[in-house]
C-alpha cells in the first residue's frame, strides 16, 4: 500500500528540479543550472504544491514549474497536458523565466537529453563515469567544450542505440525534424526490431517519396504505436522542424508506453477524501497521497480535483510520493449489446378491407374487418413485407372476401385468398 503525508518532509538527495531544456538557455549552455552546478547535490526537500501551481521545495533553491506563462493560443494549448506530465516526472521542462517557449523548435543534442531522462537514465548519464567518457564522434570536441554537461547524455544514448550505426556526428545545434525525432523515440522504446521488419510497408502519405527507405519502418511502427501521425493534408512532412510543445506530445506519448515507467496506473475505487486516492491496481487497492493542488487532466482538459470518479482510469505521477499530477485516461466506449428481437409467429382470418401500395406499387398494408364478441367488427391493419407471398385466385381479393394473413410480429409476408 502506497502511504505517505503531504506535510511530511522527506529527504532526497541528487534529484533533478529545474533541469532547464533549451539550446538559448544560458543555464543550460553554461552548466549552471541547478542539475549541474553546485547546488546539484545538495539535499532538498518536498513541502507542497503552491498557489502559483509549482512544486514549491522548502529550501527555497529550486523548484518544478506547471504554469507556463507563455503556452497560451490553440496552436500550443494542446500541448498544456503533456508538458505538464513531462515536468511533473523532469524529464522537459521550462526555463528559469518562467516561459515554456513552445513554439521555439528543439535542436538534437535537448532531444537526446530529453529520451535518456525519459527513459530513466539521468542519474547514470550524469555520474562520474559517463560525463568522463571520450566520444568518437567527430564533433566530440564540440559537445565538450559547449555542451559539457551532455557528455554523459551522448554516452549514455550511444549505449542504449539512440544512434544510428552510420552517425558520425552529433550535429548538436542541428534542429530535429519530424523524422530524426520518430527515430530517436522509437529507439528509446527500444523497437528496432519491430521497425526493421516494417522497412517494405507502403507508407500512404502524399509526401511518402521523402522519406528514406531506411526510415520507413521507423515511421510504421511510430505511427502503428500512436506516437505520431500525419497532417490533415495527408502528408508526413519528415524534414519539418519540430517545436517545443510537438516534442512534449511525441515525449509524453512515449513515456506512457515504457515498460520501465514509473507512474501508477490504475483503476479508481473511491473519489479523494482527506488528500487520500484510492486505486486498483490488479487486485491490490493502494491509497496514494494527492497534493490538494495536484494538477489533474481529463479528457486533455485540465480539471479539478473532484472531477476524478469511481471507475476512472489514472495515471499517477509522483513526487517523494506524493501525487502532483493525475491524468484520467480515455476509455475505449463499450458499443451497447442490442438484445435479440424476439420473433413471434402469428396466424389471423378476416375478411379482405382494402389494401394502400407504396410508391413503387408494391403492397405497402392490408387491412382486414373481424367479428368480435358480442357481433360487431373491428377493422385491423397490417405491414405487409416485400416480397409478400400471395396464395390463390387474386382475383377474388375484394371486400369482405374471406383472407388469412401470416407473419412474424407484427408484418404480414403470406396472403392467403380462401
Amino acid at each position: 500500500m502506497i502511504r505517505s503525508t503531504i506535510f511530511k518532509k522527506t529527504m532526497i538527495t541528487g534529484l533533478t528540479l529545474a533541469m532547464v531544456i533549451g539550446g538559448s538557455s544560458a543555464a543550460l549552455a553554461n552548466g549552471k543550472d541547478k542539475d549541474h552546478g553546485k547546488d546539484a547535490k545538495k539535499e532538498t526537500k518536498f513541502s507542497h504544491i503552491n498557489a502559483k501551481g509549482n512544486v514549491q521545495i522548502d529550501d527555497g533553491q529550486a523548484q518544478i514549474t506547471f504554469n507556463f506563462n507563455d503556452v497560451k493560443g490553440n496552436d500550443v494549448e494542446w500541448a498544456a497536458k503533456n508538458i505538464a506530465s513531462l515536468a511533473s516526472k523532469q524529464v522537459f521542462q521550462g526555463y528559469e523565466d518562467g516561459t515554456f517557449r513552445p513554439r521555439s523548435v528543439i535542436t538534437q543534442i535537448e532531444a537526446i537529453t530529453a529520451a535518456v531522462r525519459l527513459m530513466g537514465l539521468k542519474d547514470k548519464a550524469e555520474s562520474a563515469a559517463e560525463m568522463q567518457t571520450q566520444l568518437n564522434f567527430k564533433d566530440a570536441a564540440k559537445i565538450t567544450e559547449k555542451y559539457p554537461w551532455a557528455v554523459g547524455y551522448v554516452a549514455v544514448a550511444v549505449e542504449n542505440d539512440l544512434f544510428l550505426e552510420t552517425d558520425t556526428s552529433v550535429q548538436p545545434d542541428k534542429e530535429a525534424n519530424r523524422l530524426w525525432a520518430t527515430t530517436l523515440l522509437v529507439k528509446a522504446l527500444k523497437l528496432d526490431g519491430e521497425a526493421k521488419t516494417k522497412m517494405n510497408t507502403h507508407l500512404t502519405f502524399k509526401d511518402a517519396d521523402k522519406i528514406p527507405a531506411g526510415s520507413v519502418g521507423y515511421v510504421e511502427e511510430a505511427i502503428e504505436k500512436g506516437l505520431i501521425t500525419g497532417f490533415e493534408d495527408n502528408t508526413f512532412r519528415p524534414n519539418e522542424p519540430v517545436t517545443r510543445a510537438q516534442l512534449a506530445a511525441l515525449l509524453d506519448r512515449t513515456g506512457n508506453q515504457m515498460t520501465g515507467n514509473d507512474a501508477l496506473k490504475g483503476t479508481v475505487s473511491a473519489a479523494v477524501s482527506n488528500n487520500l486516492l484510492s486505486i486498483v491496481q490488479g487486485n491490490v487497492t493502494n491509497q496514494v497521497t494527492v497534493d490538494p493542488n495536484a494538477f489533474v487532466y481529463r479528457g486533455g482538459v485540465k480539471a479539478a480535483l473532484s472531477a476524478i470518479q469511481v471507475g476512472d482510469k489514472v495515471i499517477i505521477h509522483l513526487y517523494n510520493g506524493v501525487a502532483i499530477f493525475i491524468e484520467v485516461t480515455p476509455v475505449t466506449p463499450v458499443t451497447p449489446v442490442t438484445p435479440p428481437v424476439t420473433q413471434t409467429a402469428f396466424t389471423v382470418d378476416g375478411l379482405f378491407n382494402g389494401i394502400s401500395f407504396n410508391t413503387q406499387g408494391q403492397i405497402a398494408t392490408i387491412s382486414i374487418s373481424q367479428t368480435v364478441y358480442g357481433g360487431g367488427s373491428q377493422v385491423s391493419s397490417y405491414v405487409v413485407s416485400n416480397p409478400v407471398t400471395i396464395i390463390g385466385d387474386q382475383t377474388k381479393l375484394v371486400t369482405n372476401h374471406s383472407v388469412q394473413l401470416k407473419g412474424i410480429n407484427t408484418t404480414v409476408n403470406s396472403i392467403q385468398i380462401n
